[in-house]
């Protein structure tokens, strides 16, 4: 089962390659980064769907690294809650509704986000009125590791400690590269674990482009009780393409004709080599 989350997380990442080179804009490196994180959370983790997006008792997830929204849209899409070829056809056009930050207009989103260090704040909100209703809902958010020089952020993280969130997992996206370069030369946070830990939090530190170390963490989270989790996620900017892994570069550029065609076969050969491994496992 959880290769075949793999493979779908390759198949999605031509969804986003598709976004970003018919609409000549979109942030592909941590597009290609959080997309395990994404595929676990949505596909085998949280209780939301389109049927019960509407219920109190669901659990709630904010995109605090909008600009990766390429990503959420195609996993939110592969949930049913949108029209994957309607999002390739219109991302990022004059007058979409799919603009190039979640926005709660579109199913499934429940918070407009974009503006860093805003997510994990929020997050400890809902948390908090859930533990209040005595819901059982989880309440989720991905951030991006560069927005962690927001201080907004570790505001957040004392309040959960202090409300005692055990309902609340945040998950950072470890690719150490943002815009400008790296994130240890921009802002340091090493040692990320250290200092969550000192703020009073549950820490699980994991290899974030793989499904299982993922969903184990996430089903660590839920046992945790007494204090919030967060799930440093140590990922690869540009995954799954070789030649954008790993470059500050990728962070938003858009692939010419040629690395186009080069990034779909290279999708493609490891959609189908996890597609194998799947088979093989059944």
């Amino acid at each position: 089962m959880n290769e075949n989350l793999k493979a779908l997380s390759y198949a999605l990442r031509k969804n986003v390659l598709d976004m970003v080179y018919r609409a000549k804009t979109g942030h592909i490196g941590g597009d290609f980064s959080v997309m395990e994180i994404l595929v676990s959370l949505y596909l085998k983790e949280m209780n939301i769907s389109p049927e019960n997006q509407d219920d109190p008792d669901r659990d709630y997830f904010v995109m605090s690294k909008g600009h990766s929204v390429e990503a959420y849209y195609s996993v939110l899409a592969a949930k049913g809650f949108l029209d994957i070829d309607d999002v390739i056809r219109n991302f990022s056009t004059f007058g979409s509704k799919y603009i190039g930050h979640p926005n709660n207009k579109l199913p499934g989103i429940e918070m407009n986000s974009g503006s860093l260090g805003h997510g994990l704040p929020v997050c400890v909100g809902i948390a908090k009125a859930c533990q209040m209703d005595g819901r059982p809902s989880r309440v989720y958010t991905v951030m991006g590791d560069g927005e962690l020089a927001e201080g907004s952020v570790w505001e957040g993280v004392m309040a959960a400690s202090q409300y005692r969130l055990d309902n609340l997992c945040a998950v950072v996206d470890r690719n150490r590269l943002q815009i400008s370069g790296s994130t240890e030369e921009v802002m340091h946070h090493d040692d990320l674990a250290a200092r969550f830990a000192a703020f009073g939090w549950n820490v699980l530190s994991v290899a974030g482009n793989e499904i299982d170390a993922l969903l184990a963490a996430f089903e660590a989270a839920r046992e945790t009780k007494g204090c919030p989790t967060v799930v440093i996620a140590n990922t690869t900017k540009g995954c799954g393409v070789s030649f954008m892994e790993n470059s500050a570069g990728w962070h938003h550029k858009v692939p010419d004709a040629k690395q186009y065609q080069a990034a779909v076969k290279e999708l493609s050969e490891r959609e189908l080599r996890s597609l194998s491994a799947h088979n093989k496992e059944a």
